[in-house]
């Protein structure tokens, strides 16, 4: 038998109900019971621990890590940040990693079925550690828009995928990442069931021209935020704060 405080509602100010039918795929997957909280093992909150010598040199490098003789089609981009604690303070060591769709609008996957071409140079998948600040950076090309079978002409605005480690495999949290200016987020139905427009503009990178390369590529900086009233959104993280 479950205890009262075993139960997790919900934080309906930021997060979507669980099943919203405007996303179609959250009718199937919406859970028909409520989620229990389960108390953490020694073993999952004290490790693995993720180390820099275990990442390849090009992991952060989504242009160069699938290269097969050439470069990926696309715009050429930095992304880069902070990974903080409700206090702005930086989280050293997070193990952050990143998967998108190419140039195109289309994902190195067997079920993915856009006309979109696959990118011989193009694997869409890299990670990095953030430093002892709580920085961290990669370098990888703007993906494209898709569309999706939601409603009839959906698509899903320019994103990036993140995944963050903490100290152990059983502390991931999962996030995606828009780009500033993109007309189709107002348009997307995943980010139109996050009631809070704030909440939805913490998903959305900035431009940034300072740590652009001339000549080579645009960088867009996205800060995440773990905890507290300017976290980021994350898609498995019910409580909201």
């Amino acid at each position: 038998m479950a205890l009262d405080d075993e139960f997790l509602q919900r934080d309906l100010s930021q997060h979507p109900p669980a099943l919203t039918p405007g996303y179609r795929s959250s009718v199937l997957r919406a859970p028909r019971a409520p989620l229990l909280s389960l108390d953490a093992t020694l073993s999952e909150v004290t490790g693995p621990v993720f180390r820099a010598d275990e990442l390849g040199p090009l992991d952060h490098d989504l242009i160069r890590n699938y290269a097969h003789g050439g470069e990926p089609i696309g715009e050429r981009i930095i992304v880069h940040g902070r990974v903080m604690d409700e206090n702005g303070r930086g989280v050293p060591h997070t193990l952050l990693e990143v998967w998108q769709a190419n140039a195109g609008g289309r994902y190195r996957h067997v079920n993915d079925r856009y006309l979109a071409p696959v990118d011989p140079n193009f694997g869409g998948c890299g990670r990095c550690l953030t430093d002892e600040t709580g920085a961290y950076v990669f370098r990888t090309v703007k993906p494209g828009a898709y569309p999706f079978r939601n409603q009839i002409n959906s698509w899903r605005p320019a994103h990036i995928h993140f995944s963050l480690f903490g100290s152990g495999l059983a502390q991931r949290l999962i996030t995606q990442m828009y780009f500033e200016g993109d007309p189709l987020i107002r348009n997307d139905a995943i980010a139109g069931t996050i009631p809070d427009a704030s909440a939805v503009d913490r998903l959305v990178a900035r431009l940034d021209m300072n740590a652009a390369v001339p000549l080579d590529c645009l960088a867009y900086r996205f800060d995440i935020v773990l905890r507290g009233r300017r976290q980021t959104l994350f898609e498995n993280k019910l409580q909201g704060a």
